[in-house]
């Protein structure tokens, strides 16, 4: 398998398909590389570098105690992005991942980056305090963490009715897509997969977007049932400098699945025009 070591010796798997200018692409909790593989395979044939790795404590990396929080994240995503030594990158994040995008431009800057994708992305934050009214209250996050703690297989496996839409008129989302997301899921580990709740949820990304200084693409569905579209793409639209927002009517959180005919074409299109 592909891996890198990170400084504080955890291993990081990574996919690492086609050739050209690079793609990387970080993936939503519990989920692994394997969620953008739809994307990958496209992009690749289109004549681009695809590279996808499975965060700590998820997929096949290794799963530490310690580190499950977004700030350990992005220099992991870093460390992966210096030892390949990408240049020129577009990032790809979702949900989670995009706030994991969000931090490693915090901490590290753009100058490996020309381009981002925010798809369904948690910043600038999703929980609720006085400075964000509009965000989820704790008990929200709090029934997660329960939730995973007492049955994380059934939790997933009910998880995936609001991620992927099920529960809406018209539908049409496969047992297996649902399986799939089952399967990456409990890949994970369980302390790596409750400490990720708290930092998906309760770090605030607003001073990481301020400092976007490349084009970026927020899309989001606006029948996304886990991470609401109000407090997010259109809150983060406002505060990166170079945003193109794309909200896809009646799509659900999982619409790299549900949408991904969608999605590709719309990723193609921005990296080829804002390459230009």
């Amino acid at each position: 398998m592909n891996t890198i070591t990170t400084q504080d010796k955890t291993q990081i798997y990574f996919k690492d398909w086609g050739a050209g200018q690079p793609v990387v692409f970080s993936h939503g909790w519990p989920l692994s590389s394997d969620s953008w593989e739809a994307q990958m395979v496209f992009l690749a044939s289109n004549g681009y570098r695809c590279i996808a790795h499975d965060r700590r404590g998820h997929g096949r990396s290794s799963q530490p105690w310690n580190g499950n929080e977004m700030d350990t994240y992005a220099d992991d995503l870093s460390e992966l992005i210096e030892t390949l030594g990408l240049n020129g990158a577009t990032l790809v994040g979702h949900s989670a991942g995009g706030g994991e995008v969000a931090r490693y431009i915090g901490r590290h800057g753009t100058k490996r980056v020309t381009r981002v994708v925010l798809v369904g992305a948690v910043p600038p934050l999703m929980l609720q305090t006085h400075a964000n009214p509009a965000g989820l209250l704790i008990q929200t996050f709090d029934a997660i963490r329960a939730g995973v703690a007492a049955d994380r297989s059934q939790f997933f496996k009910d998880l995936t009715t609001p991620f992927f839409g099920v529960n809406r008129p018209g539908a049409k989302v496969s047992q297996g897509v649902r399986d799939a997301f089952w399967f990456r899921g409990m890949q994970g580990g369980l302390k790596n997969q409750i400490d990720c709740i708290k930092a998906f949820s309760e770090t605030d990304f607003t001073e990481d977007l301020k400092r976007f200084d490349v084009p970026t693409l927020i899309i989001h569905g606006d029948d996304d049932q886990i991470v609401p579209i109000g407090t997010s793409a259109h809150a983060s639209s406002k505060l990166v400098k170079y945003p193109t927002l794309k909200i896809y009517p009646g799509a659900p959180h999982g619409l790299a699945d549900t949408h991904k005919e969608q999605l590709n074409a719309d990723l193609l299109a921005f990296i080829k025009v804002s390459a230009s």
